[in-house]
């Protein structure tokens, strides 16, 4: 509770008065400003009990350039009327406006109000929670009582359409069998099991059926095409970043709107980037898996459909460049766990040349490497990148260059450097 003292303040200077000439003004005066103490808090109290607030999140999931779309609903079950009382919010989703003043709150009834915010950034963002501030028409007392309900809500990166990037060589056409069960339909049937509720109707084995008069589902494998593993840098030292832009000149907190475009960043490139890949293949059925060590090591294994889209979504949601491994190492630690045939993308800032070795080594294994490079010059000083892609086109690996303000898909629809065939 917060207390305006000016009052207090007054009091003594009255009472005293009062006291050492007795006027009955006076004393009049001292009743008149403790009874308006006594009714201010008490009406700063009654405001403050009662009221009941819901948040309503149309769903828990968004991505960057869509909405968030939240609806709050303020109920007054009371018998009687309450004034002034002002909900604030405590949302660390940027923008997301939630809190206003309710100047009534009619006896029986209900406020609400949609609010709707545009998603800029990436990550897992807590909506509340809220607390009520009620308060007295003078201001003497203000109450803060906080309100249970809270929710979180992950926004995905952005993804761009990628119709012209395709794999070199058609490589992933055919990769080793592979034994792994799956919930996908494909054309590999691997045994028959039960009939489960929920198993689609063709799924069904008439044949078994009809030997043994019950319900019989299919069980598939994987189809025999190579595994793609996305290999995302999120080594600190190697990122870039763009200065800020300045204001409009006579307007400090004027800038220009543009939430469709990707943060000036080579973190942010190269989460879009992987997003984008990743919801490119799986469209087409491939079978894919991302690894990155970002806060930590992130990976999420090979596996197909949108369920896997959402995976993948919702582990670069977090991941933030604040790796201390360089890429060298990632890609000898993880290139073990890939199969033969299977295909690594790199995508990486990072001008160094100690990991172009590294993938030297993956393909000596039978493990194919495409690297897209997000060239750091574009987006502050750093050291060019002749040097890093010159060796990428001797070693014979396709190679895809990424400029700051380059469109992706026009990015990734150009091999700069087409590779052995």
């Amino acid at each position: 509770m917060r207390v305006n003292w000016i009052i207090f303040l007054l009091l003594p200077s009255v009472l005293l008065p009062a006291l050492a000439t007795g006027q009955e003004f006076l004393y009049r005066l001292v009743y008149l400003l403790l009874a308006i103490i006594v009714l201010a808090l008490l009406w700063a109290w009654y405001n403050s009990r009662g009221i009941v607030v819901e948040r309503r999140l149309r769903s828990s999931r968004a991505q960057v350039g869509g909405l968030a779309v939240e609806r709050i609903v303020a109920r007054n079950p009371g018998r009687w009327p309450k004034f002034w009382v002002e909900i604030r919010d405590h949302s660390t989703l940027p923008e997301h406006q939630v809190g206003r003043l309710l100047p009534s709150m009619p006896a029986g009834r209900e406020l609400s109000w949609t609010v709707k915010t545009l998603c800029h950034c990436r990550g897992e963002f807590a909506l509340g929670p809220i607390t009520l501030v009620a308060s007295d028409p003078l201001g003497l007392f203000q109450m803060n009582r906080p309100l249970p309900g809270a929710s979180s809500l992950i926004v995905y990166p952005m993804t761009v359409p990628l119709p012209g990037f395709t794999p070199p060589g058609g490589q992933l056409s055919g990769g080793d069998a592979i034994r792994r069960r799956t919930q996908e339909i494909t054309t590999n049937v691997a045994s028959v099991r039960d009939y489960l509720p929920g198993d689609s109707f063709n799924r069904l084995h008439w044949p078994s059926i009809a030997r043994t008069g019950r319900l019989i589902s299919k069980e598939f494998e994987l189809d025999p095409t190579a595994d793609i593993w996305l290999l995302l840098d999120m080594e600190g030292r190697v990122q870039a970043r763009a200065p800020e832009e300045a204001p409009v000149e006579g307007f400090p907190l004027l800038r220009a709107p543009r939430p469709w475009r990707v943060d000036p960043t080579t973190e942010e490139y190269g989460v879009t980037i992987a997003a984008s890949l990743a919801k490119h293949f799986l469209a087409q059925k491939k079978a894919l898996g991302v690894v990155t060590y970002g806060q930590r090591r992130e990976m999420v294994q090979v596996d197909r459909g949108e369920r896997q889209l959402s995976k993948v979504l919702e582990a670069l949601a977090v991941i933030r460049a604040q790796g201390q491994i360089p890429l060298a190492e990632v890609i000898a630690a993880e290139g073990g766990g890939m199969g033969r045939g299977a295909m690594a993308i790199v995508i990486t800032p990072s001008t160094e040349e100690g990991w172009v070795a590294a993938l030297r080594e993956l393909r000596r294994r039978g493990i194919s490497a495409v690297v897209i490079h997000i060239e750091p010059s574009t987006f502050t000083e750093a050291p060019s990148s002749l040097g890093i892609i010159t060796l990428l086109a001797a070693g014979g690996f396709p190679t895809y260059l990424v400029k700051r303000d380059q469109p992706l898909e026009e990015a990734l629809s150009q091999k700069i450097y087409e590779g052995q065939r």
